[in-house]
């Protein structure tokens, strides 16, 4: 059992804990870059643009405001066809058609310098009704969401110790039931429990590295793939040799049969110790 089985199933367990290790770190990387971006971004509408206001017109005075104010950086006013291709989905192709009074949106990046209630009193100020909204809600809540997915991955993680452990016990015990007869005699004749520990754990420990090293190595051209389907979230170009995974999560790699046999060598050490102190 412990030959054919114990690597099988500690394999699989290390296919699973590479996911979500890998998981883990592509929600961390994908969440800062977000977090980056959507924190960033302010969005101004001014209602009625084209009405007449100090310097100009509503639209102008409201974007002159928007370039003299600390911490706003490329504030861009959205053409006519960007507009329609932002209401496309809900009013047509060409919101025009329907003589709707559509308000100017004024694109820019916030550095969080100053209040945002003080650049909105300024931009009511030369337009009254314009209304200025940051990506701050939209960053807590992709900050939220990174962290409900990174104790996930955690879970996953302590549930794919736990049963890898608890497969190692019963594999051990297995090995216990079936010598039970010779074991009997060498504890009756003087052997130390450490020693017979020692050589049911030095056997699952070796057992266990091998699986859990196939399951990790099996796990590379999924995560590869994987990281093939998340490049368009990821804003990145896609490469021409292919995905590349991080240096982080190849480091992470060799740890994952280090960490099998240490689960294999203190799981088998604490079975064979209680069921040698049960034979007593």
């Amino acid at each position: 059992m412990a030959d054919r089985l114990l690597p099988m199933l500690v394999g699989a367990m290390s296919f699973l804990a590479v996911l979500a290790i890998a998981g883990t770190l592509a929600a961390a990387a994908l969440a800062a870059e977000w977090q980056g971006d959507t924190g960033a971004a302010l969005t101004v509408q001014v209602p009625d643009p084209t009405a007449p206001a100090v310097g100009g017109t509503r639209a102008a005075a409201v974007l002159a405001v928007l370039q003299a104010a600390p911490g706003v950086t490329a504030a861009r006013q959205l053409s006519r066809t960007d507009i329609d291709a932002l209401l496309k989905p809900w009013l047509g192709a060409d919101a025009a058609q329907l003589a709707l009074p559509v308000p100017a949106i004024i694109t820019a990046t916030w550095s969080g310098a100053g209040s945002i209630e003080g650049l909105r009193a300024a931009l009511d100020e030369a337009a009254p009704g314009t209304l200025a909204e940051t990506g701050a809600r939209w960053a807590a809540r992709v900050a939220a969401l990174t962290a409900s997915l990174q104790a996930s991955a955690a879970s996953v993680l302590v549930i794919v110790a736990l049963v890898a452990a608890a497969v190692i016990s019963i594999a051990t015990r297995a090995g216990l039931a079936q010598g039970r007869d010779a074991i009997t005699i060498i504890h009756g004749l003087g052997a130390l429990d450490s020693d017979i520990a020692d050589r049911f754990a030095i056997r699952a420990t070796i057992l266990a590295a091998i699986g859990a090293a196939f399951g990790a190595a099996f796990a590379v051209p999924v995560l590869l793939w994987l990281a093939t389907l998340a490049q368009p979230f990821s804003g990145l170009a896609p490469q021409a040799a292919g995905p590349a995974l991080p240096f982080i999560l190849w480091a992470a790699l060799p740890a994952v049969p280090l960490a099998a046999a240490a689960i294999g060598w203190v799981t088998t050490q604490f079975t064979v110790r209680g069921w040698l102190r049960r034979l007593a």
